[in-house]
């Protein structure tokens, strides 16, 4: 199942990047919502793979995710992979300079269900497909929307 969203922020590409690779920003925010964050490796530098144990809940139940960052192509692109019993995902971002101070971003989605138990939970996500769909541009447009205060407010350099 894929989620994809679009979304045009007037601030260089650079900008855009750091903000959408401030991991530590990230974590505080799923943190705030309720999820268990703890990185599971020691790596100082984001080129190198960085991984998060994740644990929130989903549908009443506790899920716990393991989540690593498999591609860091500073300032073009960002791929996360995750697993989650049996279900696997993947993040990517790409960001595309459409002038010195416009970026686009594109943010895709992809989940694999694994297990027969994946499947069944996937199946139910098509049956509400648009309205997640919907919930997804809303997220990712509030997240284009907050980088593109943050630079013009001077909080991204």
């Amino acid at each position: 199942m894929k989620f994809s969203s679009t979304e045009d922020i007037e601030a260089p590409i650079d900008a855009v990047f750091r903000a959408v690779s401030n991991f530590n920003t990230i974590e505080r925010s799923a943190l705030r919502r309720g999820a268990r964050v703890q990185r599971v490796d020691r790596k100082t530098h984001p080129s190198t793979r960085i991984a998060w144990d994740v644990g929130f809940s989903f549908r009443g139940k506790k899920r716990d995710m393991l989540i690593e960052l498999t591609e860091f192509d500073e300032p073009n692109r960002l791929l996360a992979q995750s697993l989650s019993g049996g279900l696997e995902g993947e993040v990517m971002v790409n960001l595309v300079a459409l002038s010195k101070n416009r970026t686009r971003m594109l943010i895709d989605i992809d989940l694999k269900p694994k297990t027969l138990s994946a499947r069944l939970m996937v199946q139910s996500m098509r049956l509400a497909k648009t309205k997640l769909t919907k919930r997804y541009h809303l997220k990712v447009a509030g997240f284009a929307s907050g980088i593109e205060d943050r630079f013009k407010n001077g909080k991204l350099g």
